[in-house]
C-alpha cells in the first residue's frame, strides 16, 4: 500500500470567505465540510496532513501576484487564518507528529518550499489535493508533483475556483495530463 499524504491548499478567510480580499466565495464555501471531514479522517488515520498556505507580506512589491491579484493572505491578518471549521480542526490537532502547517509563497505547494524533503522522509509516494483555487494554486501544485512522481488524487467535491471554466477545465488537466485520479 503507498504512503499518502492531504495537502489542504489556501483555504483561508481571504479565498473562500464572502468579505474575503480574493474569494471564491459560495463555491469555496460548499467544501468546507468535505474538506474538514477529509482532514480529521487523514490525521486519524495518521497520515501526514499538510496545510499549505499562501503568504505575503504588506507591500511587496517584487513579487509577481502583486501586479495580479489585490492584496491577500497577508502575514498576521484575519485574512490568513484557515476557513470555518478547518481552522477548528488544525487547532485541535496542532502540534502532531502527522501535522504539518506550511508557508507558500508562489502558486506551488512545492515552489520554495520543504514540502517535498518532507513527502520523500516518510515514504509518501500518494498525494490528495484540496482546497482553493482549482485553476491556479491547486493546478501548480498538482503540476509540480507530476513533474516529481507523486501518483495524485484530486477530490473534486473538495476543490473549488472563482473561476467556474477555469476549475472544470482544470478537472481535464489532472485527470488527462498528469494522469491524476479524480473521486
Amino acid at each position: 500500500m503507498q504512503k499518502r499524504a492531504l495537502i489542504n491548499i489556501d483555504y483561508t478567510e481571504d479565498f473562500v470567505a464572502t468579505n474575503g480580499s480574493l474569494t471564491c466565495g459560495e463555491p469555496g464555501q460548499r467544501l468546507e465540510t468535505k474538506i474538514s471531514e477529509l482532514t480529521e479522517e487523514f490525521i486519524a488515520k495518521g497520515d501526514f496532513t499538510v496545510f499549505a498556505v499562501d503568504v505575503h507580506e504588506i507591500g511587496d512589491k517584487y513579487h509577481p501576484e502583486t501586479k495580479l491579484f489585490p492584496p491577500h493572505n497577508i502575514r498576521n491578518t484575519e485574512g490568513r487564518n484557515l476557513y470555518g471549521s478547518l481552522k477548528n480542526v488544525y487547532d485541535t490537532n496542532e502540534g502532531k507528529e502527522n501535522v504539518y502547517f506550511m508557508d507558500k509563497k508562489r502558486y506551488s505547494a512545492f515552489a520554495g518550499t520543504d514540502l517535498e524533503i518532507k513527502l520523500r522522509e516518510r515514504g509518501i509516494s500518494e498525494i490528495h489535493l484540496v482546497g482553493v483555487c482549482t485553476d491556479i494554486c491547486v493546478l501548480h501544485t498538482a503540476v509540480d508533483a507530476y513533474n516529481k512522481g507523486f501518483h495524485i488524487i484530486i477530490h473534486k467535491d473538495a476543490v473549488a475556483s472563482f473561476n467556474q471554466a477555469g476549475h472544470e477545465w482544470a478537472l481535464g488537466h489532472f485527470q488527462y495530463s498528469l494522469g491524476a485520479k479524480i473521486v
